[in-house]
């Protein structure tokens, strides 16, 4: 039986999430907390499969970008997660979300097959590698500096458009969330210049003692010059600055370039996530 979770599935739930932390090779998006109250108070929209009084299975349901992301599926048998994909798929069409979001880690297989299975589409894989932020000391090339700060929402989008070459999220936030979004104390913008045309960009969110480079992006005809480079010295520069002792940076697969930049310097992979979308049909 699948139905939504109750506090009484607590306990169950905690031990397979416990469960799924004990190999990589299970690794989804799952609730973080690993306590009862702390679930409790993180679990928004889930359903849990159950079997002879037991939780068997999980998958949670949230808003996420232009549609909804899947907490899961977890579940102890393999065969169960088709199960739990169909109920997720149900729940979402109830709510009415158009898309659904699931992010397995690379190596979970099986989750990947039920995925295919139910006609989730691969999008893409990033990789994560982290390492602390000394060693990447690499000036600007002649001609071109980096400065920090946002240039405004117009030259922004201008420079996003130009330097992204798969993904158009940043293009759909208005002026009012763009300058919100880089007014947060723990956002840092760097911006590379030539002269004062704008040709590169990196993106740096703080978290405590670590740093990450949410992006970092070269406009096409200024690539393969070392402004990659310049702009990923200055961000580890920042993070050093601000008392990060982990830097960490990420990279799709279709990013030959960054994957093999990163490897180059010393970056250590932490972690690759698949990324798989679905488009679902409105019930009539």
């Amino acid at each position: 039986m699948i139905r939504p979770v109750a506090r009484k599935d607590l306990p169950g739930l905690l031990r397979l999430l416990r469960h799924l932390d004990q190999s990589p090779e299970r690794g989804v998006l799952a609730p973080e907390a690993r306590d009862l109250e702390g679930l409790a108070e993180e679990l928004e929209d889930g359903l849990v499969l159950v079997r002879e009084e037991e939780v068997a299975g999980y998958v949670g349901l949230y808003p996420f970008w232009d549609g909804a992301a899947l907490e899961g599926p977890v579940a102890y048998r393999e065969e169960d997660l088709p199960l739990l994909l169909e109920a997720a798929e149900g729940r979402a069409q109830e709510v009415a979300v158009e898309r659904l979001y699931a992010f397995p880690r690379e190596e979970n297989r099986a989750l990947r097959r039920a995925l295919e299975g139910a006609g989730f589409g691969l999008l893409h894989v990033t990789y994560f590698f982290v390492k602390r932020p000394e060693g990447l000391d690499y000036p600007a090339p002649e001609g071109v500096r980096v400065e920090e700060g946002f240039p405004g929402a117009e030259v922004y989008r201008e420079l996003y458009r130009e330097s992204e070459e798969s993904w158009a999220l940043r293009l759909r936030w208005t002026d009012e969330e763009l300058e919100e979004h880089f007014q947060d104390p723990a956002v840092h913008l760097l911006v590379a210049y030539r002269g004062e045309v704008p040709v590169g960009m990196a993106e740096v969110e703080l978290e405590g003692k670590e740093a990450s480079v949410a992006y970092i992006g070269v406009v096409p005809e200024a690539r393969g010059q070392g402004i990659g480079r310049a702009l990923l010295s200055e961000a580890a520069k920042l993070a050093k600055k601000k008392g990060a002792t982990l830097f960490r940076v990420r990279a799709h697969d279709h990013e030959k370039g960054a994957l093999e930049l990163y490897r180059g310097l010393g970056f250590s992979l932490e972690e690759a996530v698949a990324t798989y979308a679905k488009e679902l049909k409105a019930r009539r």
